[in-house]
């Protein structure tokens, strides 16, 4: 059986809205490649996701 980690409150709404934020960026990535938007709003919102990715990480590192 596999253990569940138990994660402090207020980490956990950090991480639940980081992760509800990168879907969004990535759902709107895809958007904005399928509707033609500029090479540079595609990458600003891939950006953003990267960025985001990174403080999860940070994040999840902590609790490790």
């Amino acid at each position: 059986m596999m253990a569940t980690m138990e994660l402090p409150a207020p980490l956990g709404q950090e991480i639940d809205e980081r992760l509800l934020r990168l879907r969004g960026l990535v759902l709107v990535r895809d958007l904005l490649v399928e509707r033609g938007a500029s090479p540079e709003e595609v990458a600003a919102h891939a950006d953003e996701a990267d960025r985001v990715r990174a403080e999860l990480a940070e994040l999840l590192a902590g609790q490790a």
